[in-house]
């Protein structure tokens, strides 16, 4: 049985969720959980696609997790941080799409993971891990005589820049050159710059509009530019992935996994 919790996604809901746990024969909506004072609580987890669950949306996290096996959270670190305790206590498996961790709340997210499993992964998307599979393998390839930027755009009401997405990209692909993103990055560029100096990795973050997520990697060469993209034309391929490691989670009791270890990449 699942748990799911929208808050402190500014009314940006995932519109799609309901639909494939509804439809699944091996899968339960069991809780739906918002934060205090949300105008939502007591609602259908399903009223806004017009359909009915017979969950009720709660701020109540203990008692909607009391009948639950996992948990999808997409909120924020506070907000999942919070959630995780609990998990931890009561036993429940968690999969985790917030973004923005500290290195400190990462840590003790290894912790809660060792008393009850955890999926964590920037972006639930199949296709988006499946390019970071090809991110590695170009960047090996391209890692002389090109520059590498990073340009991803998300809906108005996203919170942190750069994505969790265009984060993890950079780590791959400065893992695959033998280079350290916390010392390669470039995060905008204002003013006179200078010339490009060829071991960084740029990012470039535009917010705006409805747009649900698109991630470009550029390979920059001389006469030549490769570009691996992925763009999101709909939120239900992040539930998809979501449901595939909660069946993931099922079969495991205690771990820290991500999105290679679901799809059987790592």
């Amino acid at each position: 049985m699942l748990a799911l919790t929208y808050h402190g996604a500014h009314d940006v809901r995932v519109e799609t969720v309901p639909d494939p746990v509804l439809a699944a024969d091996d899968l339960e909506l069991a809780a739906a959980l918002d934060r205090d004072g949300s105008p939502a609580l007591g609602q259908d987890a399903g009223a806004f696609l017009g359909q009915i669950t017979g969950v009720a949306i709660t701020s109540d996290v203990r008692a909607g997790l009391s009948r639950s096996d996992v948990l999808i959270d997409f909120t924020r670190p506070e907000g999942t941080m919070a959630h995780l305790a609990l998990c931890a206590e009561l036993g429940v498996r968690t999969v985790i799409g917030t973004t923005g961790f500290s290195p400190d709340e990462k840590a003790k997210i290894g912790e809660y993971a060792q008393r009850a499993a955890i999926m964590m992964a920037p972006n639930m998307s199949v296709g988006v891990n499946v390019v970071l599979k090809l991110l590695a393998q170009a960047s090996k390839a391209l890692s002389q005589g090109y520059d590498i930027e990073i340009v991803e755009a998300h809906h108005r009401h996203k919170v942190d820049a750069p994505s969790g997405t265009a984060l993890k990209m950079g780590e791959v692909v400065a893992e695959a050159l033998g280079r350290d993103l916390k010392t390669c990055a470039v995060y905008g560029r204002e003013g006179v710059t200078g010339e490009r100096d060829p071991s960084t990795i740029g990012f470039a973050t535009v917010r705006g509009g409805d747009v649900i997520g698109d991630h470009t990697v550029m390979y920059l060469g001389i006469g030549e530019r490769i570009e691996i993209s992925h763009k999101a034309s709909s939120r239900a391929t992040f539930a998809q992935g979501s449901l595939r490691a909660a069946r993931f989670l099922g079969e495991r009791k205690t771990g820290l996994f991500d999105m290679n270890d679901v799809l059987g990449m790592a």
